[in-house]
């Protein structure tokens, strides 16, 4: 049994996290950097332990000032929420080291996962459908991967084995920019994530981002819980996430969830992960795992009621799942909206600052997961991301029409955000109609704001 978790993030994941300890009768360590002594879930946890300066390097990104505050308080297993260190393998290495269960995958899957050309060959061998590429890094002979390139088919996408967040990627549309294009991306590869190891793939020019939202116990048990659209994004970033994805079929379903289940199995995989895939044409096209919970998590919890924290729990207790496939049924429509605390009309300029007011909306459907309050000072230190708005429906119109009446009711005074954006998005021809692709948003942005 785990009695005490220290809960190793900040801001709403933080909270929900607590939220499932307590109704699990858990006990709670809250940690935190001197910006944020005043977070919510800090004020709710059973103990605290301040970490750090609010420089996320000194605190939230500190490994050793973690492991300490969880020596000093006695906790038992560590949550990494998501972002910060949920998929740094060192970490969990050094957590099951020093004693402590890590909420999450073993070091090594997570090291699997997190190198994407791994990932892909790991992909590959399980029978999940990848998109075209040269299979590994590229070499140095010219040539070569001239070859590859050719092969595969132009435009093409050169991706940084180590990246992530947008960055460390290069459409390419021509053979003449091939090789620039190539050291390039190595360079910058090298730079942000120490390893300038790059690979290619066939660019998809139209696709959607569709991905597959697992379980799995690491005893040989795992079960899919449906597909998420995430095609809304801004630079990468995704804006709005709905759950099921419009357009695809029970059996497609079906087929990539059973096959991200095998690969599961396969590679031994211990908690709440997410397969991400671009699809285009009805094809599944494997891109990366996230070996974490994912911000979006809350629509696939609304259609199918599995709180997927609670089981993130009760898999790192060393409980087989309790879920079998059959008993996975998703029920209506749910989309989320990340608010954040940015101007979209002055290149989505960061508005840190105090919240003045707060008025938040209710309603049959609707979900609210967000750490600020009124009187709450939102520091610049950190992601602007300060709350998701969750609408839930028997379809996705009537999820539509209840999430953009949420957002009419949703006061924030004091800071700028993105809620007239999240209200215009909901009110868009092409989103309504749904299955637009990922660069949908980007086209659109200018129209809308």
């Amino acid at each position: 049994m785990i009695d005490k978790i220290l809960i190793a993030n900040r801001g709403e994941i933080a909270l929900r996290v607590l939220r499932a300890c307590k109704e699990m009768g858990i006990k709670t360590v809250a940690v935190h950097s001197t910006a944020d002594a005043n977070l919510k879930h800090v004020l709710l946890a059973d103990e605290s332990v301040c970490i750090g300066p609010p420089s996320s390097t000194h605190s939230y990104l500190n490994i050793p000032a973690l492991i300490a505050a969880a020596e000093i308080t006695d906790a038992e297993a560590i949550h990494p929420g998501y972002g910060f260190l949920s998929e740094n393998a060192d970490f969990a290495e050094r957590v099951e080291e020093s004693g402590f269960v890590f909420m999450g995958p073993k070091a090594e899957t997570i090291r699997l996962m997190g190198d994407k050309v791994s990932a892909i060959r790991a992909m590959k061998a399980a029978g999940v459908p990848t998109v075209p590429g040269s299979g590994g890094p590229l070499g140095p002979n010219d040539e070569e991967n001239k070859r590859i390139a050719k092969e595969i088919g132009y435009p093409i996408i050169i991706k940084a084995s180590g990246g992530g967040g947008g960055r460390g990627m290069r459409v390419v549309h021509t053979e003449a920019n091939l090789i620039k294009s190539i050291q390039l991306t190595q360079s910058e590869a090298g730079n942000f994530f120490g390893n300038p190891e790059v690979y290619m793939e066939k660019f998809l020019e139209n696709p959607r981002h569709v991905e597959i939202q697992i379980l799995a116990d690491g005893q040989g048990n795992a079960i899919h819980l449906g597909e998420r659209d995430c095609s809304m994004q801004r630079r990468h970033q995704k804006v709005v996430e709905e759950a099921p994805a419009p357009g695809v079929t029970a059996e497609q379903r079906a087929k990539i969830g059973a096959a991200c289940v095998k690969a599961c199995i396969d590679i031994n995989y211990r908690g709440a992960g997410t397969f991400e895939f671009l699809y285009e044409n009805g094809e599944f096209y494997f891109i990366e795992m996230n070996t974490r919970l994912q911000v979006e998590h809350p629509v696939t919890e609304m259609v199918t009621g599995i709180d997927l924290v609670k089981e993130q729990i009760k898999i790192a207790r060393g409980e087989k799942l309790s879920l079998k496939q059959e008993d996975i049924k998703l029920t209506g429509h749910a989309i989320e909206c990340r608010i954040n605390a940015e101007n979209p009309s002055k290149n989505f300029m960061p508005s840190p600052g105090k919240i003045e007011r707060l008025h938040l909306p209710g309603g049959l459907g609707v979900r609210w997961d967000s750490h600020i309050y009124t009187g709450y000072s939102v520091p610049p230190h950190y992601d602007s991301m300060i709350g998701k708005l969750i609408c839930h429906g028997s379809d996705r119109n009537t999820a539509i029409r209840r999430m953009d009446s949420a957002l009419s009711e949703l006061v924030l005074v004091g800071i700028d955000s993105n809620i007239r954006l999240q209200r215009e998005i909901m009110n868009d021809l092409g989103f309504c109609e749904g299955g637009r692709n990922i660069h949908y948003l980007e086209e659109r942005l200018e129209h809308l704001v």
